[in-house]
């Protein structure tokens, strides 16, 4: 019979072992690099401080050599499909935005405030939740916060024209549910795969973004449409918000932090220095800068754009009315959002992947080039735009496809750029910084300067509205430009950095031998075995 020491050591295996977990390959030697995995020949035989032999490095995380278990492959559909319902109810408003400002009597400047003080919330909170996620249950928190959110969804919908400062604080409040979520869910995937099926599985988690928010059009108009109801447009997805609350509970697994890079030896270490660490880590800080830039670029033009259309088609037509094409413009903007994040997602997957064969900066580079090439197909839209609306259509679905190239392939380069034990903090810093100086303020930005260019003319008529957001529009050009600047920076320094992180992983375990740890389940904090039951099995 085996002792108790083995039982806990794990050497007895469940019979279901397959079903609930990922078995941990043989180490075998490490590559210090972003692209492919080339074999090293060491005949050396270092030793440690202490004079003992250190571990054999575990294998490049671009080698997948462990099945997949059933309970990751559930763990993902469920978080993309709450990811699916965080940019729906986000841009649900954008889809009504014109039967929301003739409800409360607001003018552009203030319904860009809508956007900003739920984002303003979303990033102040989310180091908050990327401290609590590299520390205790990610999947709790995620519960909590999506019912807060879904929750506060719901409630602003019931909000009276008299009270229009009640629902900016309430859409304020829905960014602590999502602040939760999205700091946390890209960390619970990278812990549970590793290398090409790693990047697989955030493609699909990231495919939600575009996808979502072209849903949130499409569902909010053809909602409020369908009820003769704006409020309508804002009582759906707290319904499944409410429900999938329930599900990460139950079906959703808990991953051994660092389980899938063989770094679960990694011990958390105080917030401070975390932070230190991810301000002085170059290519983390150029790539958080770059998507910004498209932060920035993205959020100006989901609030604002399909207003900017609605414009555009009444200078040319006057015959129509705001109303008669509001519904009609924001579901064609939703269907091509839509269609151009399935495209963006894929083709930055695949171009990334084929260019990884023979640079290892492939990601910044494609990064950069979507930027860049993005820049002229939406200011000729912008330009064109009153003059032939088909035309205007296609650049918008080719510059919205080649900006939606870098979603999934930024977040890949946080998560193999950073350790394990703090992903969930260098979230959180992306997030902060792309939505202080992204998002946050461009909405708002636009609208202010719309609103400057209208002052100045003293008119409603559509042709000043439509001048004053073209001219506001069109800084989204040069910010494109500027992105793509700072992807390029990045790709100086990413190979130096990813060699230091593996080497920072390879040195945590040296200091421990490797005992074949279980993936699932890691309920409290960083440590997933006792410092007894370690010194036990060594």
């Amino acid at each position: 019979m085996l002792n108790n020491t083995e039982e806990r050591c794990g050497l007895l295996e469940d019979e279901d072992d397959e079903d609930v977990m990922e078995s941990v390959p043989e180490r075998g030697p490490v590559v210090a690099s972003v692209g492919p995995p080339r074999a090293i020949d060491s005949a050396a035989k270092p030793v440690l401080a202490d004079g003992r032999p250190p571990s054999p490095p575990h294998p490049p995380s671009d080698v997948v050599t462990s099945p997949v278990s059933k309970w990751s492959i559930v763990s993902v559909i469920i978080l993309t499909f709450i990811n699916l319902l965080n940019y729906m109810d986000r841009y649900s408003i954008a889809g009504v935005l014109t039967d929301l400002q003739a409800f409360y009597g607001i003018q552009d400047t203030l319904a860009g405030l809508i956007s900003t003080t739920f984002i303003v919330s979303y990033m102040c909170l989310s180091p908050v939740f990327g401290y609590l996620g590299d520390r205790y249950n990610r999947k709790i928190i995620m519960s909590v916060g999506i019912f807060i959110w879904s929750s506060v969804t719901l409630a602003s919908s019931f909000v009276s024209s008299n009270y229009f400062s009640v629902f900016v604080v309430l859409r304020m409040l829905v960014g602590i549910g999502e602040a939760s979520y999205s700091t946390i869910a890209p960390t619970i995937i990278a812990d549970l795969f590793s290398g090409t099926r790693r990047t697989k599985a955030l493609s699909v988690f990231y495919f939600a973004i575009p996808v979502g928010s072209g849903l949130g059009y499409i569902c909010g108009s053809s909602v409020a449409e369908y009820a003769g109801n704006w409020q309508w447009a804002l009582r759906v997805t707290p319904v499944f918000g409410i429900a999938s609350s329930i599900l990460i509970l139950f079906l959703v697994r808990e991953p051994v932090r660092g389980a899938s890079d063989h770094a679960s030896n990694l011990r958390a270490t105080s917030w401070a220095e975390d932070i230190r660490y991810l301000l002085m880590h170059k290519s983390f800080m150029l790539s958080s800068l770059g998507v910004t830039c498209v932060a920035f670029v993205s959020g100006a033009l989901a609030l604002w754009a399909p207003k900017y259309i609605i414009y555009s088609i009444l200078v040319s037509d006057p015959s129509k009315s705001e109303q008669d094409i509001d519904a009609s413009v924001s579901m064609t903007f939703g269907a091509i959002t839509c269609l151009a994040g399935f495209l963006g997602v894929v083709l930055g997957y695949i171009s990334a992947s084929k260019l990884r064969h023979y640079t290892g900066k492939a990601d910044p580079f494609v990064c950069a080039f979507g930027l860049l090439s993005s820049a002229p197909f939406l200011f000729f839209s912008l330009f064109l735009s009153r003059y032939n609306k088909n035309v205007t259509w296609v650049l918008i679905f080719v510059g919205e496809t080649l900006l939606f190239l870098n979603w999934n392939i930024v977040a890949d380069m946080l998560l193999y750029l950073v350790i394990p034990t703090r992903r969930s903090s260098a979230e959180a810093i992306q997030i902060l910084l792309s939505h202080l100086l992204g998002d946050a303020g461009s909405p708002f930005l636009v609208g202010a300067i719309s609103d400057k260019v209208r002052s100045r003319y003293n008119s409603n008529d559509p042709i000043v509205q439509y001048l004053g957001l073209e001219y506001a529009l069109y800084m989204t050009t040069f910010i494109c430009v500027l992105g793509g600047g700072f992807f390029l920076f990045c790709a100086i320094f990413i190979e130096e950095d990813r060699a230091k992180t593996i080497q920072m992983e390879n040195e945590a375990m040296d200091e421990q031998p490797f005992i074949n740890q279980e993936v699932f389940e890691d309920n409290s904090n960083v440590n997933p075995l006792p410092n007894s039951v370690s010194s036990e099995c060594i």
